[in-house]
């Protein structure tokens, strides 16, 4: 039997004090915002309100996020705005691999809004931004956190064979919650694309969300699904509400639970697992592209 640690009933209630955040500050933050603006680009760093921007543009990186700042999914747990897109820009690729060359990132994370008003989802965007990432900086290792294709296999494999080093997908939470969280995907769908993206030859990552309603047994389900699909790394952060429109939070986790799920996953058969209340996707990213594909 888990021995899980007492964590005082009050923390559950209010934002405790681990997740506090510095101010993004310094000059390396001000260069990456210099070169966000002037190239006209997305950062999920900036639409999602994530809480590692300070710490991540002050080291000189940042997650791109490409084919617009609008999706077509009305996920309850997400700051992106949600409608029907009218920006395509076949020119982002170029502007994408420019920025990163010009902020001479070692490792790219590049990420989208849905597009399922797309007959290829974006496939195209995502390839040729790869491509060009690559070219213009050969010494540059990507992670490409895709959406889910609903199925659109020729599409997937489209994204995912530009050259990355890793290809991401993320769960978002436990079966029982995803008619809440992602009302628009569907939890074996999302299993599926991963084994397809393992089957590939990738590097496989996902991610879920902490504090919405699971259990630690849903947990547990979830990673065990996770392993027999092929996923080789997991990161699980604590969930924020964006703003009162979006979905409550449920429980603030304690940091010592998530040193247990760390513990656990590794336990079931991960690689690796990137565990903590501040923990996104895209944090310490650089380190999953290190983990042995066989």
């Amino acid at each position: 039997m888990i021995e899980l640690p007492v964590i005082p009933e009050e923390t559950r209630k209010r934002k405790p004090n681990w997740l506090k955040v510095k101010l993004p500050v310094g000059p390396e933050y001000a260069n990456v915002r210099k070169l966000v603006d002037t190239h006209k680009l997305h950062t999920i760093c900036e639409s999602g309100n994530c809480p590692n921007m300070g710490e991540c543009w002050g080291a000189g990186t940042a997650t791109f996020m490409i084919l617009g700042n609008v999706c077509t999914r009305s996920c309850t747990f997400c700051a992106v705005a949600t409608g029907r897109p009218t920006e395509y820009d076949a020119d982002e690729p170029r502007r994408v691999a420019e920025a990163i060359r010009l902020m001479k990132v070692k490792h790219a994370v590049i990420t989208s809004v849905n597009r399922d008003e797309l007959k290829d989802r974006g496939a195209e965007i995502w390839y040729q931004t790869v491509v060009l990432t690559k070219q213009g900086s050969p010494d540059t290792t990507i992670e490409t956190l895709i959406p889910d294709t609903k199925a659109n296999w020729d599409a997937l494999y489209r994204m995912i064979d530009g050259g990355q080093e890793v290809v991401s997908h993320n769960l978002e939470t436990v079966e029982r919650m995803y008619r809440r969280v992602r009302p628009q995907a569907k939890y074996e769908r999302s299993l599926e694309q991963l084994k397809r993206i393992r089957e590939a030859g990738k590097r496989t990552k996902s991610g879920i969300m902490l504090g919405v309603g699971e259990t630690k047994e849903e947990v547990f389900k979830a990673m065990d699904d996770l392993v027999n699909h092929g996923l080789m790394i997991l990161t699980l952060g604590q969930y924020l509400q964006p703003t009162k429109m979006h979905l409550d939070v449920a429980e603030y986790i304690h940091p010592e639970m998530f040193e247990m799920y760390k513990e656990e996953g590794l336990k079931r058969g991960l690689k690796y697992v990137e565990s903590g209340p501040l923990v996104r996707s895209s944090y310490h990213a650089e380190r999953h592209v290190n983990v042995p594909l066989d």
